[in-house]
């Protein structure tokens, strides 16, 4: 045996181990990546999961809205239009639309348009329904009147 095998062996050995951690490293990377994947992955289901739930509540969350504008407000009608809120804030949904809100085709349904000369732009200057988001989802739009001023060119 000459003095050169032992260094030759103990490279062949060093390089083995780089091999080893290098393969091992790339595995915890691939194995992190699909831990995150799988992460979204449930989060996204979980909010579609609760969009859907949501949108078909809505019909129930307007009656309670009416319910409570236009009845008497007994304990029992406070209480549910209370819970209903709170479980509805619980999920992350929030309502939008205001009188004064600038008009955003992409999350306000204009049902009427009104003129007005000293409008500098579309305002929603009534709220018929309001809009229903959760995170970055609308889940409906708000039905609203638009004033705006008189088109140009007419």
């Amino acid at each position: 045996m000459t003095t050169s095998e032992p260094y030759s062996e103990l490279e062949r050995l060093r390089r083995l181990v780089d091999e080893r951690t290098a393969d091992l490293q790339r595995v915890k990377a691939e194995y992190d990546n699909y831990r995150k994947r799988v992460r979204r992955d449930r989060l996204a289901v979980r909010e579609a999961a609760v969009a859907n739930v949501v949108r078909a509540l809505l019909p129930v969350v307007d009656a309670v809205d009416r319910a409570c504008a236009y009845e008497p407000l007994t304990p029992g009608l406070r209480d549910i239009a209370d819970s209903l809120r709170e479980q509805l804030g619980a999920l992350g949904v929030t309502s939008f639309g205001e009188p004064g809100d600038p008009f955003d085709p992409a999350c306000h349904e204009a049902l009427e348009h009104h003129v007005s000369a000293d409008a500098d732009g579309l305002v929603c200057s009534a709220v018929l329904r309001p809009g229903y988001r959760t995170g970055g989802h609308l889940l409906r739009p708000a039905q609203v009147e638009v004033t705006g001023p008189p088109e140009v060119g007419r």
